[in-house]
C-alpha cells in the first residue's frame, strides 16, 4: 500500500501542516525504513520482502525527497525538527514506537529516533554524524558532485545510461558497490529523485554543524558499515561505538554506502536482528 497523509507540526509560528509520501507491506511488529539524503524510500525495496515476511514495513519519503513534499516555511531541516515531523507521522499513521532502520541521514535520524526512546529498537546503515571536519567536507562535496551530475545531463542520456552495467556504474557508484546490480528503472528513478529533490539544499546546510554526539541507552542498536563506503568511511563505526558502547557494530563486506542493493540478505538480517 502506498499513499501520502498529512498532519500538523508544531513550528516557532504555528501550526504547520506537513505531507509524507510512504509504503506499507508486510505484518508483524512495526518497522520503519529512512533513506538518505537525495535518496527515496525506494532506496529500500531490495530488502522489502525479507523484511515484510516478518514486519509490518513502512518505508518514508523524507521531507523535501522522493514523493513528500518540501517542510512548509517557518519549519527548519535540522535533526530536531525533522525528528518531531517523524513522530508526528507515525502518531498520524497508528506506529507504536516502531523498529527503525535508517541509512545515511536515515541512520542519524534513526539514532536521534532512539535516542528520545521514540523506538524500540534502531539498526543505523552508515550514519551521517560520526565525521571529522575534513571527512564531512569530503562527502558533502560528493554529494554536491552527484547532484550537480544529476541535474545537468539530459533525461535521454540518463535513460541511455541506465541500459548498461558500465552507464548504471557511471551514474551510481559513488553509493553501490555493486551498481551493474540495480535495474535500469530503478536508476533512473533514483536519478530522477536526487536532482528533483527540493530539501537537497537545506538539508545538506543543516548537517554543518549537525553531529552525533550523544548515547542510546536502553535500547538495542546495531551501527553497520559497508567496507566499501566511498561518502562515509568505515572508520567513523569506531567512533560511532565509542559514543554509543553498548551498540552491535556490523561489518557489511563488499558494501557501499547505501548497502540494501549491495548484499540484500546480508542488510535484511542485520536489521531484524536487531529487531528481535
Amino acid at each position: 500500500m502506498a499513499g501520502t497523509v498529512s498532519f500538523s507540526v508544531e513550528s516557532p509560528h504555528g501550526p504547520r501542516t506537513v505531507s509524507v509520501a510512504y509504503e506499507r507491506t508486510g505484518t508483524g511488529e512495526p518497522l520503519l525504513l529512512l533513506h538518505g539524503i537525495g535518496h527515496h524510500h525506494q532506496a529500500w525495496t531490495p530488502v522489502l520482502s525479507p523484511l515484510s515476511a516478518e514486519r509490518d514495513v513502512v518505508a518514508v519519503d523524507l521531507p523535501g525527497f522522493g514523493e513528500s513534499p518540501e517542510l512548509p516555511e517557518g519549519l527548519p531541516y535540522d535533526l530536531p525538527t525533522v525528528v518531531a515531523v517523524l513522530d508526528a507521522f507515525c502518531t498520524e499513521i497508528g506506529l507504536d514506537r516502531p523498529h527503525v532502520a535508517g541509512n545515511s541521514l536515515g541512520g542519524m535520524l534513526a539514532l536521534e529516533l532512539g535516542r528520545q526512546k521514540r523506538v524500540r529498537s534502531v539498526t543505523a546503515l552508515s550514519p551521517g554524524g560520526f565525521w571529522t571536519e575534513g571527512e564531512r567536507r569530503l562527502a558533502f562535496g560528493t554529494l554536491r558532485a552527484m547532484r550537480r551530475a544529476a541535474r545537468s545531463m539530459p533525461v535521454p542520456l540518463i535513460e541511455r545510461l541506465s541500459r548498461s552495467a558500465a552507464g548504471r556504474t557511471a551514474l551510481t557508484s559513488s553509493i553501490y558497490a555493486r551498481p551493474g546490480r540495480r535495474s535500469p528503472e530503478a536508476v533512473v528513478a533514483e536519478t530522477f529523485a536526487l536532482r528533483q529533490a527540493t530539501g537537497f539544499d537545506q538539508t545538506l546546510a543543516a548537517g554543518r554543524s549537525a553531529a552525533f554526539t550523544r548515547d542510546v541507552p536502553g535500547l538495542p542498536v546495531t551501527v553497520a558499515w559497508g567496507t566499501r563506503d566511498r561518502i562515509l568511511l568505515r572508520r567513523q563505526g569506531v567512533r560511532a561505538k565509542h559514543t554509543i558502547p553498548d551498540a552491535r557494530l556490523v561489518r557489511l563486506p563488499g558494501c557501499g554506502h547505501v548497502p540494501m542493493n549491495d548484499d540484500p540478505a546480508l542488510v535484511a538480517r542485520v536489521i531484524l536482528d536487531t529487531s528481535r
